[in-house]
């Protein structure tokens, strides 16, 4: 490709790369540090690049966007070690692994079983510490060491919803990087303690329609600004909520059980109505990625979930398109009907 790549920093030596949520405890514990991927590729100065040149190298356009831009960032941000997550994710991870594993020294693999078993899943831990060098027991301890700031990134959320002071866009920010609090769990605590006491120190907004937005974290780099822009704001932020993992237990295996995205619709669907309710959800974005398998639940969504539902599809990263810009503009203006 003629064009430059993009600056990025540089990637620890002694990192491993994610390319979805896994039980972090564990490469904690054996003293690694963990990056995800895709924060990583859609924070960077132009993720698209990253996508053009998976499809120079032969990736399909029919294979979805984030898809694209790990395989792009892996073959060139001197990566050398990364975790995949072949069970409860994209089904081309897999794929996508076996393209790069000439080029990665390190490759780790963590599934999440289907159908749900707590017996399935310890195993996995299991085999998943032993992999890495460590002991479940040494996990178990890192997830007591992370409770503080899980309990944290809860207060967050509360404050986006109870007390109205936390934007639906810092809300989303936060969350989806507790998927690997930043490389650093001990800076990311000290950064969100600061913005906790910077938080409740504001006035509280209660003039705005409440969203639930639903489905992966979108690849649209100004979803949640455009719908305050509109007098809505995020209230609810489905999947990145799940990455936090607000509701913690102190068993690492009943952790990642509780946690709803990699088994299906169903657990979503029980999750999504327990959060709606105290929060007064008035209306549902759900965000689906193009070329994903999850863009089928949103049958389900709609038959099951009570508040209205608009269903928006992105493909590659950057701003909202003008036709979404206009059918949300058009929702919202629905709910503000509905309000009266």
């Amino acid at each position: 490709m003629p064009e430059p790549s993009p600056t990025l920093p540089p990637f620890p030596p002694d990192a491993l790369g994610i390319t979805s949520t896994i039980p972090l405890e564990v490469p904690l514990a054996a003293g690694r540090r963990v990056i995800d991927l895709n924060n990583l590729f859609v924070r960077s100065g132009d993720p698209a690049w990253f996508v053009r040149l998976a499809e120079a190298e032969g990736f399909p356009r029919t294979c979805c966007s984030w898809i694209r831009g790990l395989y792009g960032l892996l073959r060139t941000a001197g990566i050398r070690g990364g975790i995949f997550v072949t069970g409860g994710d994209c089904s081309n991870t897999h794929a996508m692994m076996e393209t790069l594993l000439p080029g990665l020294a390190e490759v780790h693999t963590f599934s999440f079983p289907c159908p749900p078993s707590r017996e399935a899943l310890r195993q996995e831990i299991d085999r998943f510490c032993a992999a890495l060098g460590t002991t479940p027991a040494a996990a178990e301890g890192m997830g007591r060491t992370l409770a503080p700031l899980r309990r944290s990134l809860a207060e967050l959320d509360r404050l986006t919803w109870e007390e109205d002071r936390v934007t639906g866009a810092e809300n989303h920010q936060w969350l989806v990087s507790s998927s690997d609090f930043g490389g650093d769990p001990a800076r990311f605590a000290a950064d969100l303690d600061r913005f906790l006491d910077e938080v409740r120190a504001r006035p509280p907004r209660h003039d705005q329609l409440r969203i639930g937005l639903l489905g992966v974290p979108p690849i649209m780099t100004d979803l949640h600004e455009f719908l305050e822009s509109l007098g809505a704001r995020v209230v609810y932020n489905e999947i990145p909520r799940q990455f936090a993992m607000p509701d913690n237990t102190s068993d690492l295996v009943d952790r990642y059980l509780g946690y709803t995205y990699p088994y299906g619709v169903w657990p979503r669907v029980a999750d999504i109505r327990r959060a709606a309710l105290p929060r007064r959800i008035d209306g549902f974005v759900h965000y689906t990625q193009a070329f994903c398998h999850r863009q089928i639940h949103d049958i389900v969504f709609r038959r099951e979930l009570a508040a209205p539902i608009l269903t928006v599809e992105g493909e590659t990263p950057g701003p909202c398109d003008p036709r979404t810009r206009l059918r949300l503009e058009s929702f919202i203006e629905i709910l503000k009907e509905n309000r009266g």
